[in-house]
């Protein structure tokens, strides 16, 4: 099995149509075709930088974290950030960006493997909430981005508009299946869904404990009794929607 990393997952959401907003922002060296060893090795310096300024943000925090740490942690010189991401915020940009691939990724298979829609939507919450997302200190850094100077707010916003793409294309798979309801418009419900995963995250990162994904397939099911068509709704078994210290 090939390890789906940053760089990967940046040389596939670069070369795509809607990426140009956001690769004007960061400093654009994907290839085109196979890359070379110059290529290659540009691509590690960024994957490097990339995991080592998100591991901080886990330890130290966002704000507590400076492009020197970053460097430092990485072992490259500090002014070689900078020929990567503009800023650290940049970093958050990034972080986004794989989060779009791999939602991207999950669609298609979705979509050519014929999953139910159920079972898809259920484990997409868990696979989206994999490391280094499973951190409550990288959830609360992508939303101090939303706080950021405005050219990261404006790019951060591009990027949700993308992700709403993307979970509208989804909602609209299920409903063409007849395994959503079809009375309301796929937009709408995917900002449901969107806010549904949101606030699990947001409120999960306040705790920072061991419940997230129990949180997320709690709120999966809930949603669920709204989601499924009319008429045909399978009763889900009651879950406490909160543990203990909530």
């Amino acid at each position: 099995m090939v390890k789906m990393t940053y760089s990967h997952l940046w040389f596939t959401v670069i070369m795509s149509p809607d990426s140009i907003s956001l690769s004007s922002n960061i400093d654009s060296l994907a290839p085109r075709s196979t890359p070379g060893r110059r290529q290659r090795r540009s691509a590690d310096i960024r994957e490097r930088l990339f995991r080592a300024a998100l591991n901080l943000f886990a330890q130290k925090g966002f704000a507590e974290t400076t492009v020197e740490d970053i460097t430092e942690s990485a072992d490259v010189g500090k002014g070689t950030f900078f020929n990567y991401f503009p800023s650290k915020d940049h970093i958050l940009l990034a972080f986004v960006e794989m989060q779009l691939g791999k939602l991207e990724a999950a669609i298609e298979t979705a979509r050519k493997a014929n999953e139910p829609m159920p079972e898809f939507l259920r484990s997409l919450g868990i696979r989206m909430t994999q490391e280094p997302t499973r951190n409550p200190a990288i959830v609360r850094a992508v939303l101090q981005a939303y706080l950021s100077t405005t050219p990261v707010r404006e790019a951060m916003m591009d990027l949700q508009k993308r992700m709403h793409g993307l979970h509208t294309q989804m909602i609209q798979l299920g409903q063409d299946r007849g395994e959503i309801r079809n009375d309301l418009p796929a937009a709408e419900i995917a900002y449901v869904f969107r806010q549904t995963i949101f606030g699990t995250l947001l409120i999960w990162s306040l705790y920072g404990d061991a419940t997230l994904h129990s949180r997320i397939e709690t709120a999966f099911n809930l949603l669920w009794t709204g989601l499924a068509p009319r008429g045909n709704s399978t009763p889900v078994p009651p879950v406490p929607l909160f543990t203990s210290g909530d």
